[in-house]
């Protein structure tokens, strides 16, 4: 779904303040479009009840704005997860990605512009999984597969401001939190039947309800307060990134993106990372292997997110001249070959 390029001209304080300060933090209380509508009036001063936000948010979802209201989840944390790349030959180009799009634990796949031009995200519910995947895709393609399972997360996070005139994410903050977390690629295994069931029937979006927390809980036939429980329990662990309505940032206008690959001398890899990392511009920052017998000799990954393909190169030619004076390659997502969200029913079976 599209919107037009002014889509910003009709939403009105609630709208905003919705999109813009709801991507995270969402209350987990059973009637949380009350506390929600509390605060919103609190702050605009518009008397409005939680059913109001609860129709705007449905709204907004129709409208494309958001692509789904619930958890964010963390497949890195719930399984085993990699990053991975082919060399697909062009004649052979959209054979390869069927085969790769085939697997449901494949759940995004982009074409880049690069020798490497498959990129695509592996989650198992093991490591074994995962890697028994990597080397039948390997197998069926033909094609050497270039394994790059994140090591360290310096800052993960695509929620930003998008009602405003910014040409790249979070152009008017100053800064972000940072914090360097390491990355096991062993899967937990050790969620309880209960978060299983959880993660499971939240895995596509919280029901646009006014009681979401005691509809899944009814779903699961869980008691409501140890549903709430789980859900605090899996967001203090990570499993659970965030709780808010999850902006669809390409219709939004953020349509331009770039992975850049960077050659950091190794006892700097930390210091480099945290410092990239707290930069608003950078939604993306992490620590990958090098893979030296395959001649990949990057070890840091950021991304940029833009409304305009100028101003993220501009943003990374800051990076370049002021905080990563390093060998780098700037790999541009050039088609969408796959994009869905992790699915966990393979993760809650293999790590039980």
């Amino acid at each position: 779904m599209s919107l037009d390029a002014d889509w910003r001209a009709d939403l009105d304080a609630v709208d905003a303040a919705l999109i813009d300060e709801y991507q995270s933090g969402f209350p987990v209380e059973p009637r949380p479009f009350e506390r929600v509508a509390r605060e919103i009036a609190a702050e605009t001063g518009v008397d409005i009840e939680g059913d109001e936000i609860l129709e705007r948010v449905r709204d907004l979802r129709e409208r494309g704005v958001f692509r789904r209201f619930g958890a964010v989840l963390n497949p890195p944390v719930i399984g085993s997860s990699t990053l991975a790349a082919v060399r697909a030959p062009d004649e052979r180009f959209d054979e390869v990605a069927e085969v790769i799009n085939g697997y449901r634990q494949v759940n995004h796949n982009y074409r880049r512009d690069h020798e490497w031009n498959q990129w695509f995200v592996v989650t198992a519910g093991s490591r074994e999984t995962r890697d028994a995947i990597l080397e039948e895709i390997e197998e069926r393609t033909g094609c050497e597969v270039l394994a790059l399972p994140m090591l360290t997360d310096y800052y993960i996070d695509l929620e930003f401001p998008v009602v405003n005139g910014d040409r790249f994410a979070r152009e008017s903050l100053e800064e972000t939190a940072v914090s360097a977390t390491r990355i096991s690629e062993n899967a937990r295994g050790d969620l309880t039947p209960l978060e299983g069931d959880l993660l499971l029937a939240i895995q596509d979006g919280f029901p646009l309800t006014s009681t979401p927390y005691a509809d899944v809980a009814s779903e699961i036939d869980a008691p409501l307060d140890d549903t709430l429980a789980a859900v605090e329990r899996l967001l203090a662990d990570g499993c659970i990134k965030r709780i808010g309505c999850v902006v669809n940032h390409v219709v939004t206008g953020f349509t331009n993106n770039c992975m850049v690959v960077w050659d950091v001398p190794d006892d700097e890899l930390d210091e480099r990372g945290e410092a990239v990392g707290s930069l608003p511009y950078v939604t993306l920052c992490y620590h990958r292997p090098r893979r030296r017998d395959q001649d990949w000799e990057y070890n840091l990954f950021t991304m940029i997110h833009g409304r305009e393909a100028e101003a993220v190169d501009a943003k990374i030619d800051e990076l370049a001249a002021e905080y990563l004076p390093f060998t780098h390659e700037r790999l541009y997502s050039t088609e969408t070959l796959k994009q869905t969200g992790a699915r966990y029913e393979d993760l809650v079976a293999d790590g039980e």
